[in-house]
């Protein structure tokens, strides 16, 4: 990958009034307004509800019912329910953005009848599905033609669901067979195993990995303080020339929301770690909608937007009325907005999304006001300019004084020897080097 994609997942029913007919520019520009180039509208194909064994009301995106239709409850009552979704994603095109789906490899749900081949029971607690058999031949032809059909229907690329626990030499001929046909699909895999991301890049042939077991894992010990900061470098330092093809996030549907009380507490503790994510290599970078204004998910009791039951949220509430109604943001809403939009505006600028990379902690372990377990220092170059980032995890305000090596101030084409930054409680500061 050579620039940063910015995705936007939604999960599909829990937008608007729920239906994708009526997503429109409105939506798009609120959108694009993040730096996004990607949506990956969660919970498109049908799934198992109404029955014994589906989990909540209405039931779980991730335990598909038929690969050739999409959720009826999606759709106003009566219309063709493809040509909905064919007509959606011509909108995402015309308003310059790109469509994601989920691929979901390893399951179907419990009343699936199809020719995907499956074991007659599940992996771990996924009771609502039975397990796919890749040893059966018209597991691989079928996942072939679903990707066919979906990609014929506009969608420009694939979240891969769980791809641990599917064959990988399966995997890596379903990429090349489709991709022969459509070139351009994006392939983001959903794996959590550090020492499987070199394989699943180089020799499954995924565009994109989530670095869940790296930097979610570590961003979030960090805040709670069971972790070291010092590991995201060490993290750096393993990834190496993998860094392009990571997506970073630090919530999606399966995550708690940072700003619950069962993760950070609050939306004013989670600017160093976004800073982090968003800035400091080339990765790319997702957003989970809702996350941009504080989503806390109050109405849940484990801290996560539920995937299983119909629910509220009370920030996509707001976005609601003011993407649809020109309804003012709540102010704190609107705070964290602006604050998301600033991140996002430098993560897609040249700099940030093409440039260098080089952290500053293991030269900097005796600096000034500078805790190498609970803040991080790095600087971005590209020849043309030059940034500081000082992340501070801690929840004071902290003034540090970097030192930066003889070997930066050459590479980057700067004559400081040293800076000095302040970063307020769990925030972040940028100190413009050239």
């Amino acid at each position: 990958m050579d620039h940063k994609i910015i995705i936007y997942q939604v999960l599909t029913r829990l937008w608007g009034d729920g239906l994708i007919d009526s997503w429109s520019d409105a939506d798009f520009e609120y959108i694009k307004s993040l730096g996004v180039n990607y949506i990956w509208f969660t919970g498109i194909p049908r799934h198992a509800s109404g029955k014994p064994f589906v989990k909540g009301d209405p039931g779980s995106p991730y335990a598909v019912s038929d690969w050739y239709d999409i959720n009826p409850y999606l759709v106003s009552g009566g219309s063709d329910r493809i040509a909905a979704f064919k007509a959606l994603t011509e909108r995402v095109h015309a308003a310059g953005l790109k469509c994601l789906i989920d691929l979901i490899p390893n399951h179907v749900a419990q009343d699936y009848d199809g020719q995907i081949a499956t074991y007659s029971w599940h992996d771990g607690d996924w009771t609502d599905t039975l397990k796919a058999d890749w040893s059966n031949p018209s597991t691989a032809k079928e996942f072939e033609r679903i990707l066919r059909f979906w990609a014929a229907a506009g969608v420009d690329g694939f979240r891969c669901d769980m791809v641990e626990l599917v064959p990988q030499d399966a995997l890596r001929r379903l990429l090349n067979t489709v991709k022969l046909e459509y070139p351009d699909l994006l392939f983001i895999a959903e794996v959590y195993g550090r020492e499987n991301y070199s394989r699943y890049i180089n020799e499954v042939g995924f565009d994109l990995l989530y670095d869940k077991s790296g930097v979610y894992d570590i961003l979030r010990g960090v805040l709670d303080g069971s972790r070291s900061a010092l590991e995201l470098s060490w993290n750096w330092q393993f990834l190496g020339s993998l860094q392009p093809n990571m997506l970073n996030f630090l919530e999606n549907h399966d995550e708690q929301r940072i700003a619950s009380s069962a993760f950070a507490g609050g939306a004013d503790k989670m600017w160093a770690a976004l800073a982090y994510a968003m800035l400091f290599n080339c990765a790319s970078w997702m957003y989970y909608a809702g996350q941009e204004v504080g989503e806390n998910a109050s109405e849940s009791p484990d801290g996560r937007t539920s995937i299983f039951n119909w629910c509220k949220p009370a920030g996509l509430e707001h976005l609601n009325a003011f993407i649809h109604d020109a309804e003012p943001l709540p102010d704190a809403d609107a705070d964290i907005l602006g604050c998301y939009r600033r991140l996002a505006t430098l993560a897609r600028s040249p700099l940030f999304s093409k440039g260098n990379v080089w952290d500053l902690g293991y030269c900097n372990l005796s600096a000034p006001g500078f805790d190498s377990a609970r803040a991080s220092a790095f600087m971005r170059y590209n020849g043309l300019e030059a940034m500081l980032v000082f992340c501070n995890f801690t929840p004071k305000a902290v003034t540090t004084e970097l030192t930066i090596p003889q070997e930066l101030k050459v590479a980057a084409g700067i004559e400081k020897d040293e800076a000095v930054l302040l970063a307020p409680a769990y925030g972040y500061s940028l100190l413009k080097c050239k």
